[in-house]
């Protein structure tokens, strides 16, 4: 439960660096910081970096690429168009693309029950962006922030299926340091980019920036994932995946108390339907 509090909460925690800091240098700061922690985990813990050869370094560079850069950067620019509790909702559906993705290269079975979920899921979806504009067909409104943010959610299903077969070769909280590691190989540059662009300092962070960076760091690409972990280890997946639905409601909470944002009918309505097909989809 609390790795999902920290998960609900990083949506708003992104919102806030947002207020302060460039979308892709919140990203490059924040793979940073959970860097270092993994490397703190990694030193304390004396695990060594495996190693399979130059195949091997070249799937989890492209791991890396999609599960930390491109998941993390796409999310982070996606977030600055719309709200908080938007984003969370989006991010209950991984489930869903990561069935979708294993069924187009795994030849996995869609059972009724996971094709049933899905569509709910999709309802759902629909419901959240709201009839007029979805009758626009325009980027306007929260559409472009949405789109953005589901797509990163995509790739983080595409991450999942491609990396299936390298956890097998090492423990899923050691791929996750590496890939953390390489990620902010990648982001270093594009954030330094990015502060030369906007003529931006580091000694223009804020405290509550700051903070909120600091936070997406230690807490919600750390500690959550390590938890998360913990977890898993020591009880069925499935009891402990149910905590993920959790995730939404949490963030609207925190984002009502927080951000000031408001909730409507249907957002409300288009939660619940969504959970109800990630949940099909899960038990099918």
């Amino acid at each position: 439960m609390s790795a999902c509090l920290f998960w609900a909460a990083s949506f708003i925690a992104t919102k806030t660096a947002l207020g302060n800091i460039p979308p892709l240098t919140v990203v490059m700061l924040r793979l940073v910081v959970s860097s270092i922690c993994f490397l703190a985990w990694m030193l304390v813990t004396r695990t060594r970096m495996p190693w399979h050869g130059p195949a091997w370094l070249g799937r989890l560079a492209i791991l890396s690429l999609i599960g930390t850069a491109l998941h993390y950067g796409i999310q982070t620019v996606g977030i600055g168009y719309t709200t908080a509790s938007n984003a969370s909702l989006y991010a209950a559906t991984a489930p869903v693309s990561i069935t979708l993705i294993a069924a187009l290269f795994l030849g996995e079975r869609i059972t009724w029950k996971k094709a049933v979920g899905i569509g709910c899921a999709l309802i759902g979806v629909l419901i959240v962006q709201g009839w007029d504009t979805l009758r626009s067909f325009e980027f306007k409104g929260h559409f472009l922030g949405d789109m953005l943010v589901f797509v990163s959610i995509a790739l983080w299903g595409v991450f999942t299926v491609m990396g299936k077969d390298m956890i097998r070769r090492m423990n899923a909280i050691t791929l996750t340091a590496m890939v953390t590691f390489m990620g902010t190989l990648y982001m270093i540059p594009v954030g330094l980019y990015e502060m030369r662009q906007r003529s931006f300092s580091l000694a223009s962070i804020s405290v509550e920036a700051g903070s909120a960076v600091a936070f997406l760091g230690i807490t919600c690409s750390f500690l959550a994932t390590l938890l998360y972990f913990f977890a898993l280890e020591r009880a069925e997946s499935q009891k402990v995946g149910v905590y993920l639905y959790t995730i939404p409601p949490m963030s609207f909470l925190i984002a009502g108390f927080y951000l000031g944002e408001s909730i409507g009918l249907n957002l409300l309505i288009g939660s619940l339907v969504v959970l109800t097909g990630v949940y099909l989809t899960e038990k099918g």
